[in-house]
């Protein structure tokens, strides 16, 4: 790079906030508590559970260890630490446009994650229509421009100002404000009346939930949600890997990182679930169960209660977006810098105005490009973009870095491991070689099949 001396984070907690930033988003907080209702309560949390340690884990550390052993992200790690990348240079060109993919549909939903609190505090949220609100506000165009470009200026904005006095300094500070509400939320919940109905549905297994839905859906959901919570494939965690030290091994870290994640999912269910059933509303909503659902509940606390619990809620969803748009953006900034040779702030020059360009179309997907339909009826762009990272870009570019951290031909298991375990904490044991080179990947595979059967072959 041009700039010289590559940027580093300056702690060890840096690094720890800023990749749980990147891997804690709307999945923890939107995603994870609809999926939950849908999934059963309990019997969905603990499979979950059991896939990120199965598959989150061993991913992260491997995408870690590309980043860190290169010290580059993944545009141009392959290429630094084998001679005979292979397909390896157009697959990095994958997971960059993998990345851009991504933050095409997430700079909308992020914006109306800021939208919301605002919306509540001055007066213009319909509490006796949130349905009606919620299709008012995404079928206005200039809105969701307006909000998608606000959280385009903000995240590029705290990239400007460098690794660590902008997306580190941001991250730890966000991420704090973050726990503060998730507590000081979940604690309110808890002292509802009701609540303990909601507790039990949430962390206590149970077999009932298989007498209205089949155990391979909830099986299938909890994998795929503990696959894309961590955002893993595309790169934007091995960005972080290359910016820390080693001090620490990868498996100890990566073991924080999904506590911290896990956490915030967990957090954010001690919120939802106690409240719906304090209210006697039902969890098993869908993507509705946030915008449409609990403001209904919100609707019903006392003394105007509800326009502040239900602010500061979607204050922490703002936070969780953010936290992803920053991590992600830093990852496409940096992926410039290394495959154009010039500075930061070159590389966000050339960078925002393309990104919010691209983002366009899915502002635009619930108003004006309505009539796009692209997975047939009721689908949006969005739901075209979400497809494609979710269930392509993330198993396909996981896939790929696991071949290259297990294959001979590439970078191999023994540099994988002797980088994995450079430092001091948790180790990597050599016996994992067999589960690395063949059952995860198989493992991914079927990820990868299941969710094409499942959006274009089953009824």
């Amino acid at each position: 790079m041009s700039e010289g001396k590559r940027e580093s984070l300056a702690t060890s907690l840096g690094f720890l906030l800023v990749s749980a930033g990147c891997a804690v988003g709307l999945g923890n907080v939107w995603r994870f508590p609809y999926i939950v209702g849908e999934g059963g309560g309990a019997l969905f949390v603990l499979m979950y559970i059991v896939f990120l340690l199965m598959f989150g884990l061993p991913m992260m550390v491997a995408e870690f260890s590309i980043g860190r052993a290169a010290q580059r992200s993944l545009a141009t790690a392959y290429t630094v630490l084998t001679p005979r990348p292979g397909p390896y240079r157009a697959i990095s060109k994958a997971q960059i446009a993998g990345n851009w993919l991504l933050m095409m549909y997430y700079t909308t939903v992020a914006g109306w994650m800021l939208a919301y609190p605002v919306a509540l505090l001055c007066g213009w949220f319909d509490f006796g229509d949130p349905e009606g609100f919620f299709g008012s506000f995404t079928g206005n165009a200039t809105a969701q421009l307006f909000w998608m470009a606000v959280v385009c200026l903000f995240g590029f904005g705290v990239c400007a100002l460098g690794l660590e006095k902008g997306v580190e300094s941001a991250s730890k500070k966000m991420m704090a404000a973050l726990f503060v509400l998730l507590f000081c939320l979940a604690g309110y919940a808890l002292t509802l009346d009701g609540a303990g109905a909601g507790l039990k549905f949430y962390l206590m297994p149970s077999l009932e939930p298989l007498k209205e839905r089949p155990l391979f859906d909830i099986v299938f959901d909890a994998l795929g949600q503990s696959f894309f919570t961590l955002s893993l494939g595309i790169g934007s965690m091995a960005i972080f890997g290359s910016y820390t030290s080693r001090r620490y091994t990868l498996p100890g870290e990566s073991a924080k990182i999904i506590g911290i994640d896990t956490s915030v999912a967990l957090l954010s269910g001690l919120i939802i679930f106690p409240a719906c059933f304090a209210y006697d509303v039902r969890p098993d909503q869908g993507p509705d169960l946030i915008f449409i659902t609990l403001p209904k509940v919100f609707a019903q606390m006392p003394h105007g209660l509800g326009v502040w619990v239900g602010s500061a809620f979607f204050v922490l969803l703002a936070l969780a977006a953010l936290t992803t748009v920053i991590a992600v953006f830093e990852n496409i900034i940096a992926m410039t810098m290394e495959a154009r040779q010039c500075t930061r702030h070159k590389a966000i020059k050339r960078n925002a105005p393309i990104l919010f360009l691209l983002s366009i179309p899915c502002a635009l997907g619930f108003n004006l490009l309505s009539f796009i339909k692209p997975l047939g009826e009721k689908s949006t762009i969005m739901d075209l973009e979400d497809f494609l990272v979710s269930n392509v870009a993330l198993p396909l570019g996981s896939l790929a870095v696991l071949i290259f951290c297990t294959s001979r031909r590439y970078w191999g298991w023994n540099n994988f491991l002797k980088e994995a375990n450079t430092g001091r904490g948790l180790r990597f044991a050599n016996a994992l070689r067999i589960y690395m080179t063949y059952i995860l990947p198989t493992i991914l595979v079927v990820v990868f099949v299941l969710g094409i059967y499942v959006k274009f072959f089953r009824s």
